[in-house]
């Protein structure tokens, strides 16, 4: 599932895809952001892994689970 994370005081965004379930990153952000942490990780699904500050953190972005369709849809 694609994953976007909104940073504060920056233009761009992070985006990554990560093999995680959506309630598995709310859950890993929340629990970041209520228990205090400094710091939250994600990895992607080439095995990258990203260190994002809990307090820099202005929005984050979860997608569908459900896989892209190819084509045209009418």
């Amino acid at each position: 599932m694609e994953i976007r994370i909104g940073i504060a005081n920056t233009a761009r965004e992070l985006n990554f895809e990560s093999d995680q379930s959506a309630d598995a990153v709310a859950k890993t952000v929340s629990a970041a952001l209520e228990g205090g942490q400094s710091a939250v990780s994600f990895t992607d699904v080439k095995g990258n892994t990203y260190i994002v500050p809990t307090a820099g953190i202005a929005f984050v972005e979860v997608g569908t689970e459900e896989s892209r369709r190819i084509g045209f849809v009418a």
